[in-house]
């Protein structure tokens, strides 16, 4: 069985929670997309872990994690991630990770180029993390990137690097008018931490052919959300990669397979890291009860989240372009407080009610159609079971379930593993 969980929104969708939750059926868990630019949240008995490039499926000790050839690693970063697992008394093993060798390495330079722009683009800014995604992923398409397989052969990488850091600096020195950078101070930082990640450095990609043959549970493992694509999200205020479960396979290293089933995961609100248009936000003691409520904090930068309610335009076209065969609901129990909760039926633009997801100008003038729902008020946690459910919350799901046209499996009530609802 070939799985991938992916986002329905605009990331943060906890999507983390649900690969840790779902893992426990799998043998291998794949990133397939993305760098450290989002970060996966993920609490068990084993403490509260915060993921920005390993797979979430490496607390579990009996899985393979594969980051996979889709994915950019700043591999200075990655140690970091498995110094702190090891701190924590997880010991991370060639056998349980692997590291795709056409994977491209998020470098230095990069991160710098990153800042440069923002800091050109000022009140226009897309609102970066600054870990360098846009200009790894530029290079990559034009040829100048540096893959992970190549720290095998230095005297190779030493020329590459050269050539590389020449073509670098032409944009450094003479664009964005900073001092240049120095081919020997790159080189030495692959050196350094690449050193350390050669034992997991592999062809992933005979790997997963093989478990394909023997039948194993592979679970695709995306980041971000639907809306972030760089195709199909909120264009330019996207991540440079493809967040859709349509590339997984590609990402992966087996692009010729395709998938069986795709999990969406979506928040039962909205929330949104970042720059661009977000229908929905709300503003002032509003929006910080439910951030608040939510914790909502970005996983990988600390900050705040933009929230707002469920949107149900966005949501639907979410699931239309993941093509979504079932969703995971989370953190319903954030909505406990609420005495109405406010749900965005469709938007209006220029007068007019629209229910399908517009593109550009159009995304940027619409405006919310608001209805309201009872809320509970009432603590969700213990419950197992959707009849367990307040009545009020059993509506708020059963019509989401409707307007989106997609099942409901899984409903999350709280962050520890075990606080989950599943229906059959």
């Amino acid at each position: 069985m070939k799985t991938a969980i992916v986002g329905i929104n605009w990331g943060d969708e906890g999507k983390g929670r649900m690969v840790d939750l779902l893992s426990q059926d799998q043998d291998i868990v794949v990133r397939y997309q993305g760098g450290n630019n989002a970060g996966h949240t993920v609490v068990n008995e084993k403490g509260k872990f915060i993921f920005n490039l390993l797979p979430s499926g490496i607390l579990r000790d009996d899985i393979v994690n594969i980051m996979g050839n889709g994915m950019v690693i700043d591999i200075e970063h990655l140690c970091s991630e498995l110094d702190s697992l090891q701190e924590k008394g997880i010991v991370v093993t060639e056998k349980n990770l692997k590291i795709s060798e056409r994977a491209f390495i998020c470098m230095p330079y990069h991160v710098l180029l990153d800042g440069y722009e923002e800091e050109r683009l000022k009140d226009k800014k897309y609102g970066s993390t600054k870990r360098g995604i846009a200009p790894v992923y530029a290079d990559k398409y034009r040829k100048k990137g540096i893959r992970m397989g190549e720290l095998f052969f230095e005297d190779d990488l030493k020329a590459r690097v050269k050539d590389v850091v020449k073509y670098e600096n032409l944009l450094i020195e003479k664009g964005y008018e900073k001092e240049k950078i120095e081919w020997e101070e790159i080189y030495s930082w692959l050196m350094k931490y690449g050193e350390r990640l050669k034992p997991y450095i592999t062809e992933v990609g005979v790997f997963l052919t093989e478990a394909i043959k023997e039948n194993k549970n592979i679970m695709f493992e995306a980041q971000l959300g639907a809306l972030r694509d760089i195709d199909y999200g909120i264009y330019p205020y996207t991540t440079s990669s493809s967040t859709l479960a349509a590339y997984a396979s590609i990402g992966s290293g087996i692009p010729g397979e395709k998938l069986d089933r795709t999990v969406g995961v979506v928040k039962a609100y909205s929330s949104c890291v970042g720059e661009g248009p977000f229908t929905v936000e709300m503003d002032g003691e509003e929006a910080d009860k439910l951030r608040e409520a939510g914790a909502e904090y970005g996983a990988a930068t600390g900050r705040p989240r933009r929230v707002g309610a469920f949107d149900v335009v966005a949501t639907r076209y979410g699931c239309l372009v993941q093509g979504a065969d079932e969703i995971a609901l989370t953190k319903l129990d954030v909505l406990s407080y609420m005495e109405n909760i406010p749900v965005c039926t469709a938007y209006e633009i220029d007068g007019e009610k629209i229910n399908d997801f517009p593109v550009g100008p159009m995304l940027v003038r619409a405006k919310p159609v608001i209805e309201y729902m009872s809320g509970w008020k009432k603590d969700i946690t213990k419950c197992r079971t959707l009849e367990e459910l307040p009545f009020e919350a059993k509506e708020y799901v059963s019509y989401i379930e409707k307007v989106l046209g997609t099942k409901i499996t899984y409903v999350s009530v709280g962050p520890e593993r075990d606080e989950y609802i599943k229906r059959d």
